[in-house]
C-alpha cells in the first residue's frame, strides 16, 4: 500500500464521516460544547483542595478527551466496519488492488485524526476561555493519548469483528460506552469517587486513559499501571480482533 493510496483512502473515510451530521456534532463538537457548559459554572473554575488544588473544569478537559475517543472507538468504528461487511463492501474491495487491510488502516487513521481534531478544539477552548493549563508533561500526555486511542480502538475492532450488522455494532458499542465513561469520570470526577470504584476504573481502557492523561496534565509521567493496562488492551483485544475479524 503506497502512501498516496493510504492518504486517499483516509480522506475518503473522513468525507464519509463528515457527511453524517450526528457524527460531526457528537464526535467533533459535543466535547467542546460540554467543556463550555461546565466551564460556565463559577464553582467549577475554583481551585479545589479535594482535587489536589486543580479546578473541576481542568479535570473535565481530560475527561472530554476520553469522551471523544469513546464515541469514535466504541460507536463509530464498530458500526461503520460492521456496516461495510453487512453490505458486502469489504468483499467487493477484496476483488480490487485495494486490500481490505488498507481500508481498515484508513478507517482507524480517519478516526484518530477526528479524535485529534476534537481534542485540539477542546484544549484550545479550555486554555483560552477558562485558563486550563497545557499539559505539564507534554511527551507523557501524547503517549497517554495515543495509547488510550489504541486501547479503545482495539476494543472497537473486536466489537466490529463480532457484530453481525451495523446496528448490532452500534448497539454493543453503546452498551459499553456508558459504563466506560462512568469509570472515566464523566458524571463524577474520578478523584472524588470511592476508592474501590477508582480501582475498578483503573482497569478499564477509558479509566486508565483518563488517569494517565491527568497525570501528564499536572506535570507527572503517566503512571505505570495505566500504561500497562492500556498496552494490555491493545495486545489482547487487538490480537482477538485480528483473529476473529471477517471480511465477508
Amino acid at each position: 500500500m503506497t502512501v498516496y493510496l493510504f492518504a486517499k483512502l483516509t480522506r475518503n473515510e473522513l468525507r464519509l464521516y463528515l457527511r453524517e451530521p450526528l457524527f460531526a456534532f457528537f464526535a467533533l463538537l459535543f466535547p467542546t460544547i460540554l467543556v463550555v457548559i461546565l466551564g460556565s459554572i463559577p464553582a467549577f473554575r475554583v481551585h479545589d483542595p479535594a482535587l489536589g488544588g486543580a479546578t473541576v473544569i481542568s479535570i473535565y478537559v481530560g475527561i472530554t478527551l476520553a469522551l471523544s475517543l469513546a464515541m469514535l472507538g466504541l460507536q463509530m468504528v464498530p458500526a461503520t466496519l460492521a456496516f461495510y461487511r453487512e453490505r458486502g463492501i469489504l468483499r467487493r474491495i477484496a476483488t480490487t488492488p485495494v486490500r481490505p487491510t488498507a481500508l481498515l488502516a484508513a478507517q482507524l487513521a480517519a478516526a484518530l485524526l477526528s479524535a485529534v481534531a476534537s481534542g485540539t478544539l477542546v484544549m484550545a477552548v479550555g486554555l483560552t476561555a477558562f485558563g486550563v493549563k497545557l499539559p505539564g508533561q507534554l511527551a507523557g500526555f501524547v503517549l497517554a493519548y495515543l495509547l488510550s486511542a489504541a486501547g479503545v480502538f482495539a476494543v472497537g475492532l473486536l466489537i466490529a469483528a463480532l457484530a453481525p450488522t451495523g446496528k448490532a455494532g452500534n448497539a454493543i458499542g453503546t452498551l459499553l460506552f456508558f459504563p466506560s465513561m462512568f469509570f472515566a469520570g464523566l458524571w463524577t470526577p474520578r478523584e472524588v469517587m470511592p476508592t474501590v470504584i477508582q480501582r475498578i476504573g483503573d482497569f478499564t481502557p477509558l479509566g486508565a486513559g483518563e488517569r494517565a492523561l491527568h497525570d501528564a496534565t499536572i506535570g507527572h509521567w503517566p503512571n505505570l499501571l495505566s500504561i500497562a493496562v492500556l498496552f494490555g488492551y491493545v495486545v489482547v483485544f487487538g490480537a482477538a480482533a485480528a483473529r476473529l475479524f471477517r471480511w465477508e
